[in-house]
């Protein structure tokens, strides 16, 4: 069986999401952040019959984003953030991929096979996007639009080693058209930690992982930042904690330096 982890009221994980295309935690919050983890659950619906894969494969990265549920999570208590995340596996739908991206639905992920998304016709994708991008999209939207001066924060999580090469960037900080939050994050990410943080790594906007920056914020000035962690960075609770910690930090830190003012939880913005 798989983890299907998920998030509910007051950052606590649960299953009670489990197959929702979209989840909305603290939706009363404070803070003018909204977080967003399009990649929080590898659940797979039962109709899909596990896409063909074996329950490895389910449990994997490639189905979606270890830890970064947890660090989302955490995140929203310490920041008193909205949060929105999916309740789907990407592999049913990358909710971080417009309909005509072929990344949408992957037939392919990495090295592996994904027999439940191979020669999908155009109607199977059209209810694939109705039952889960849809419903996303429109939740997030609507989320945003109920907060005052809103920022987008996007919590990802990267494997140590892709297609056998090792990576050697701690966190990401990536951008697409608009990097002012980027810019000041990376400026200031030394007070915060030794980690070694990079600029549009290990993915940037040339591979199609900016969508929902740019579906949600660049078009209408939002300030906005995608953050990838490294998963193995973010395998225990207790290094969740310290991820969370650190970041809830840092990204006060940075929107303070932007002129935004934080009316959630207080949040440390010093080592």
């Amino acid at each position: 069986m798989g983890v299907f982890a998920l998030i509910a009221a007051g950052g606590k994980l649960t299953t009670a999401g489990l197959g929702l295309p979209a989840i909305v935690t603290n939706a009363s919050a404070s803070s003018p952040v909204v977080l967003v983890c399009e990649h929080a659950s590898n659940h797979i619906p039962a109709g899909l019959d596990s896409l063909g894969l074996s329950v490895d494969v389910q449990n994997s990265h490639v189905a979606w984003d270890p830890g970064a549920i947890e660090v989302a999570s955490r995140l929203s208590v310490l920041l008193d953030a909205r949060l929105v995340s999916s309740g789907v596996s990407r592999l049913v739908y990358d909710c971080n991929r417009p309909p005509s991206a072929d990344g949408a639905m992957p037939a392919k992920s990495e090295v592996f096979d994904i027999p439940g998304n191979a020669g999908l016709s155009d109607a199977d994708r059209a209810d694939r996007v109705r039952r889960y991008y849809d419903p996303f999209r429109n939740t997030l939207s609507d989320t945003i639009a109920g907060v005052e001066g809103p920022v987008l924060v996007t919590i990802h999580s990267f494997t140590p080693v892709y297609m056998g090469q090792r990576r050697k960037t701690d966190i990401g900080v990536l951008h697409d058209s608009d990097a002012r939050l980027a810019d000041i994050l990376l400026e200031r990410a030394s007070r915060h930690s030794d980690l070694v943080f990079e600029r549009n790594q290990p993915y940037g906007p040339e591979d199609g992982v900016t969508h929902t920056l740019k579906e949600h914020a660049t078009g209408s000035g939002l300030l906005n930042v995608m953050l990838e962690i490294r998963n193995d960075l973010i395998k225990t609770p207790k290094q969740q904690d310290a991820m969370a910690a650190i970041i809830a930090g840092w990204l006060s830190d940075g929107l303070t330096q932007l002129g935004v003012d934080l009316v959630g939880k207080d949040a440390p913005c010093d080592r």
